[in-house]
């Protein structure tokens, strides 16, 4: 092997790891920014109504129009079983043999009706969320919160 080719061959060796840091350089920066995107939870609370639209009188209407939704973003479907959902005034809502799909959207009413698969119904006589402000809290099996979301005075929307 010739000095010539010798000089060659690292040349070719230099500037291949040349243009490897280079790529590494380059795709760094896209890499770091996937991460400063905000986490999304695997369940969430995903939106409230909590202020129905027309009167606020008891009515099973009524009720059923005040609801929360709650959202599983992952593929797989998420036992509920003996999860909670609960406002700051104390009221609470266990979930009983539930289990949401994946990529799904379950509703949980304030009133009365027949539960479904994208439906849940409290059985509750009375409004439980305040119209000008308050927070819902979801919690998992274990007690830990696993979302929430506030409305009206200082809040708004998931934290």
């Amino acid at each position: 092997m010739s000095v010539s080719t010798s000089v060659s061959a690292r040349r070719l060796a230099a500037t291949a790891l040349a243009a490897g840091a280079l790529v590494g350089a380059v795709a760094l920066p896209a890499t770091a920014a996937d991460h400063a995107q905000p986490h999304r939870a695997a369940v969430e609370i995903s939106g409230v109504q909590h202020d129905a639209p027309g009167r606020d009188d008891n009515s099973p209407r009524a009720l059923n129009r005040e609801w929360v939704d709650i959202t599983n973003n992952t593929r797989g479907a998420v036992n509920l079983n003996d999860w909670t959902l609960s406002d700051n005034a104390g009221h609470t809502y266990t979930f009983h043999h539930y289990r949401l799909d994946g990529r799904a959207t379950v509703r949980v009413h304030t009133g009365r009706g027949h539960d479904t698969r994208r439906d849940l119904f409290q059985d509750r006589h009375r409004e439980l969320l305040d119209n000008r402000a308050g927070t819902v809290t979801l919690r998992n099996d274990h007690r830990r919160v696993v979302s929430a979301f506030s409305w009206g005075r200082h809040h708004g929307g998931r934290h």
